[in-house]
């Protein structure tokens, strides 16, 4: 067990003065860090419906070991430091487990922050590997990796038999790794890679990115980011006259591609994870988000329940409400979960996840790419 003398301490003080007030200590905390603002809050949205509703349904069937599951929500607005700044807060709270962080720029510096206070992690939508690749024992994920998207996205470019492929990144962690994941497989499949290109995050004219795309004559442009700016960059090209196929990761794959590139986003190609709010044993759970106005469909949603539910499945398999608990029997359990069954490696990686490209169009419905 990791545990400091001074977080004994405070343990142990938190205790005595529950029982001096009277109190019991009936509610298990659960954080949740995410993006309620900025460009990608449409992610955050999903995150927090997801969490949301877990914990509700969980509390309705008598709680975890008897005891309420009570969110701490807080905003990151997927902002590196932000993310320092609510991890802290996470501590500060005497929160033991966090839904969290979402971007994987974010989740990162947070991770380091959770793992030296001995807090339990699982964040549902940052993939970058490196997240896992540290040995923090108390880090996990409910979303595959970008060493399993990237390849996904190649493998369906490269059956295409293109002749040349333009890869483009937003520099940051998320966008570059997977980018340079989709590079790499496409160079061992043998396909030219006519450009491998940084923008910046957050800019708006991509008039000189679009003209190199279309000097270079290629058949696919792969996008490694999130749709504020490939939204743009599809609306610039195509009004550029630039005729290839664009392709993107789950970070594009939402309504604001649509608003922002209008037209221009029909036919994009979306790596996603399964539909899982179609499937037949989730059409119960799927009524109850549609009862709250509420759209089980985003990639984050249910990912996100399964994070509050492997949590709350690992305290009971554990007996236990002590994180290192709790992440010993995460690694040895196995959960049935919305988005299937999770069993985690030693890395805190699920043993399986699939990937599926879609088809986006341009009135924001999405079809299995063929």
């Amino acid at each position: 067990m990791k545990m400091s003398v001074k977080k004994l301490a405070t343990a142990v003080g938190t205790s005595v003065a529950l029982m001096a007030s009277g109190q019991a200590a009936a509610e298990i905390k659960i954080g949740v860090a995410g993006p309620m603002t900025g460009p990608v809050a449409q992610y955050g949205d999903m995150q927090f419906a997801g969490t949301r509703m877990a914990i509700e349904r969980i509390n309705a069937q008598g709680g975890v070991m008897g005891e309420e599951l009570v969110a701490v929500e807080m905003d990151d607005a997927c902002d590196p430091k932000q993310a320092v700044t609510v991890a802290n807060r996470m501590v500060n709270e005497g929160v033991k487990f966090v839904v969290g962080h979402l971007c994987s720029s974010s989740t990162q510096p947070a991770s380091d922050i959770y793992y030296d206070e001995g807090i339990l992690m699982v964040t549902p939508a940052a993939t970058s590997p490196a997240i896992t690749e540290r040995g923090y024992d108390t880090v996990f994920r409910t979303i595959g990796l970008d060493s399993m998207q990237g390849p996904a996205a190649a493998n369906y470019i490269a059956a295409q038999g293109p002749e040349r492929v333009a890869i483009v990144h937003d520099k940051q962690q998320y966008g570059e790794g997977i980018a340079t994941a989709v590079r790499d497989t496409l160079e061992d499949k043998g396909v030219d890679i006519a450009m491998f290109e940084g923008i910046t995050a957050g800019d708006k004219d991509f008039s000189s990115l679009v003209t190199k795309i279309k000097q270079a004559d290629v058949d696919y442009v792969y996008y490694g980011g999130y749709h504020p700016e490939l939204g743009l960059i599809l609306r610039q090209a195509r009004q550029a006259n630039v005729d290839a196929t664009f392709m993107g990761p789950e970070g594009v794959g939402n309504d604001g591609i649509t608003s922002i590139a209008g037209e221009a986003a029909e036919g994009l190609l979306v790596t996603l994870p399964p539909a899982f709010d179609q499937k037949a044993e989730n059409q119960e759970l799927a009524e109850a988000f549609a009862e709250k106005g509420e759209d089980p469909s985003g990639p984050f949603v249910l990912t996100s329940y399964a994070a509050v539910q492997v949590i709350a499945d690992g305290i009971e398999m554990a007996e236990s409400t002590d994180p290192f608990e709790v992440a010993d029997a995460l690694r040895s359990g196995t959960f049935e979960t919305p988005i299937g069954t999770i069993t985690y490696d030693e890395d805190g990686d699920m043993e399986s996840f699939e990937f599926v490209v879609y088809e986006w169009h341009a009135d924001g419905s999405k079809t299995v790419a063929k």
